[in-house]
């Protein structure tokens, strides 16, 4: 039987994973976006392409780094509300369990003389 500490541990490893997935699919998402619209700056704003090409790739990366926060943090949270649901549903299966264990199905009650109709 696991112990809990084993547990607990592969929570974390799994919802870290899972940050991990939404930083990625973030980075990419915002950084096609940045990208676009960097392009959309260039040809349309003088400012814009008298910018250095180190500030241009700071305004990139810092559109990676928000998208990939705002996903990662997107995802943990439904990770952590999928997580509470099985938790939830677990333990409610065990409390039937343990009552059908203490009082028995009434199929098995029939047999005893304790069914319907008797």
């Amino acid at each position: 039987m696991p112990s809990i500490n084993d547990t607990k541990h592969e929570e974390a490893v799994n919802a870290s994973w899972e940050a991990t997935r939404g930083a990625v699919s973030g980075a990419v998402k915002w950084g096609v976006a940045s990208a676009l619209l960097g392009g959309i700056g260039y040809v349309v704003s003088p400012m814009y392409r008298g910018l250095t090409i180190q500030f241009k790739v700071y305004l990139q990366m810092s559109g990676m780094v928000l998208g990939s926060m705002i996903d990662a943090d997107a995802r943990l949270r439904a990770y952590e509300a999928r997580v509470r649901v099985q938790r939830r549903a677990a333990k409610e299966q065990a409390m039937w369990d343990q009552f059908n264990k203490e009082y028995g199905d009434d199929d098995e009650n029939e047999g005893r003389g304790g069914g319907k109709g008797q």
